[in-house]
């Protein structure tokens, strides 16, 4: 009896960690359902939505900002515009005066920057020459890829300039086939005609 006790003490044991490995089975299946559900295709399309109109208002603004930002700048560079419509011949010159003077202020910047650029650009590739030279490191000029066929077809031109046929033909004394020798032949046999008649 004692067996039979321990044995069915045992089956009990057996079936009770059962029934808890079941739970814990269930509980994590409900809990993978329930994660699973939580996001749902209606739920992903509203929320889809919501970030596309988010980033549109996002974008707007940007746009929006930077248009304050062009507007501002160019404010501050160009002045406000002068109201010219009512004006006066005196009042025109001066503002015309004004922009002209404006004009060759900007240019002038404008030339001493590119002079700048220019001298810096030249530092820079001296610079990177001469570290190149301290290194060791020579700079490899690129090769242009050459056609094997415009090399074909510069030696054939070559060879058609040697067989030019205006070089090869005879030349013909003008002293032979001249107009006066013709003249001065037909009048002896026309004399000759006449004299026999």
């Amino acid at each position: 009896m004692a067996d039979d006790e321990e044995k069915k003490r045992k089956q009990t044991e057996i079936e009770r960690k059962r029934a808890e490995v079941r739970a814990r089975m269930e509980e994590a299946s409900k809990a993978k359902k329930a994660k699973k559900g939580f996001m749902t295709p209606e739920r992903k399309k509203k929320l889809r939505l919501l970030l596309r109109k988010k980033a549109a208002e996002e974008l707007k603004k940007e746009q929006e900002r930077k248009a304050a930002e062009r507007r501002r700048i160019i404010e501050e560079r160009c002045g406000k515009p002068k109201l010219i419509d009512d004006a006066n011949e005196e009042s025109l010159k001066s503002t015309l005066r004004q922009y002209y003077d404006r004009i060759i202020h900007l240019e002038d910047a404008k030339y001493d920057l590119e002079y700048l650029v220019k001298k810096k650009d030249y530092e820079i590739a001296d610079l990177n020459s001469q570290v190149n030279d301290l290194r060791g490191k020579f700079v490899k000029p690129t090769l242009k890829k050459v056609s094997k066929y415009e090399n074909k077809f510069a030696k054939l031109q070559k060879k058609a300039a040697e067989f030019n046929f205006r070089n090869q033909l005879k030349v013909v004394k003008k002293k032979e086939f001249t107009m006066e020798e013709e003249d001065k032949e037909k009048p002896k046999q026309e004399k000759a005609e006449w004299q026999k008649k």
